[in-house]
């Protein structure tokens, strides 16, 4: 087995360890000459013993140098501020993380012992005081614009009592002449995407119940779309439930004549398998003051933003199952607001 090996900082350790025993040894001889020599072999032993454990010691754990006693911290400076009765401890702002702990540590322990509530205490940055908030004053409209809403309300009072009278001024036997038509729907075939006729909803033109029925569906129902229709199984196995072609019979009887008023018609007569003259049918989707221009050409519409634009009173429309009587209604009550205009360019078109 060689030599251990010692590093140039392991040796100049040992050699100052050396020079100080030496220099013990050599005031112990000046300061007592009468002690025996085994009082003074006895710390010549113990720097032997002390070098062999040291060689036999692997070279990484060598005695480091004592470090010097941490001197004590000064007090902690602590700046509050009241505000509305809760106490601002001013942070600094250029501490790093762990010392705004214990600085926020520090700061509450000394204000408990000062006899402050803790539940009164925030610990806020210096640069970033809150001051306490001011109440925004309530901003109340001007009288111009009180003097513009009232001139906006009296103009659609004005034009709400024309269109009322016009209705009125219509002949009965005109009024006779319009049927508003709405059905619901379920789902058929092995993804439920095709549709068969489940309800069939007509009012006249004073919103009154021509027919509202169930209609029994003569294959298996994949999809009953409850959530959009409101039709549930125990309303199409209902023994009030009309059969298929017997409703069909009676809506097509009823239609005769009739001018049709509805949103989206084809869809409705093509689950009746029902056809009506085009110049009978007024049609919402299709009639271009109720479409949105999009993409170079013209839209139908959604019936429910329809009626949220145009007509009052119709708070929650369609926001859950439809309801095919109030649809059609819906849908009567739009036409009447174009009735006379609608019917002119009608006029207009076939002379």
């Amino acid at each position: 087995m060689g030599k251990p090996f010692f590093s140039k900082k392991q040796k100049a350790l040992m050699r100052e360890r050396k020079k100080r025993k030496r220099q013990q040894l050599a005031t112990l001889e000046q300061t007592n000459d009468e002690t025996p020599q085994e009082a003074v072999q006895e710390p010549l032993n113990e720097t032997a013993d002390s070098n062999k454990r040291q060689r036999t010691e692997s070279p990484t754990e060598f005695a480091e140098p004592e470090k010097p006693q941490h001197e004590k911290k000064p007090e902690l400076e602590i700046q509050t501020k009241l505000v509305n009765g809760i106490i601002h401890v001013l942070q600094p702002s250029d501490l790093s993380s762990k010392d705004a702990r214990k600085f926020r540590k520090e700061a509450r322990r000394k204000l408990r012992q000062e006899g402050k509530d803790d539940s009164n205490i925030e610990i806020i940055i210096s640069d970033t005081v809150m001051e306490p908030k001011k109440k925004k004053k309530k901003s109340f409209p001007s009288i111009q614009e009180l003097l513009q809403q009232k001139k906006i309300e009296e103009r659609q009072q004005k034009e709400e009592q024309k269109l009322n009278k016009k209705i009125h001024e219509i002949p009965e036997h005109e009024k006779a002449q319009y049927v508003a038509l709405d059905c619901e729907m379920v789902g058929i075939g092995t993804d439920g995407k095709k549709s068969a006729l489940a309800r069939v909803s007509l009012v006249d033109w004073d919103g009154n119940e021509v027919l509202d029925s169930f209609v029994k569906v003569p294959i298996r129902v994949t999809d009953f779309r409850t959530h959009v229709s409101g039709v549930e199984p125990k309303h199409i196995k209902d023994q009030n439930a009309m059969d298929v072609e017997k409703c069909r019979d009676l809506v097509a009887s009823l239609l005769k004549d009739k001018i049709l008023v509805g949103h989206a018609l084809s869809n409705d007569l093509k689950a009746l398998m029902l056809t009506h003259h085009k110049s009978k049918i007024r049609d919402t989707a299709k009639y271009r003051p109720f479409q949105r221009y999009s993409n170079g050409k013209w839209r139908a519409r959604k019936l429910r933003d329809l009626v949220k634009e145009n007509l009052k009173g119709k708070e929650g429309f369609q926001e859950r199952e439809h309801d095919s009587v109030q649809d059609a209604r819906a849908t009567m009550e739009l036409f009447h607001l174009e009735r006379s205009q609608w019917e002119k360019e009608l006029a207009n078109k076939t002379k």
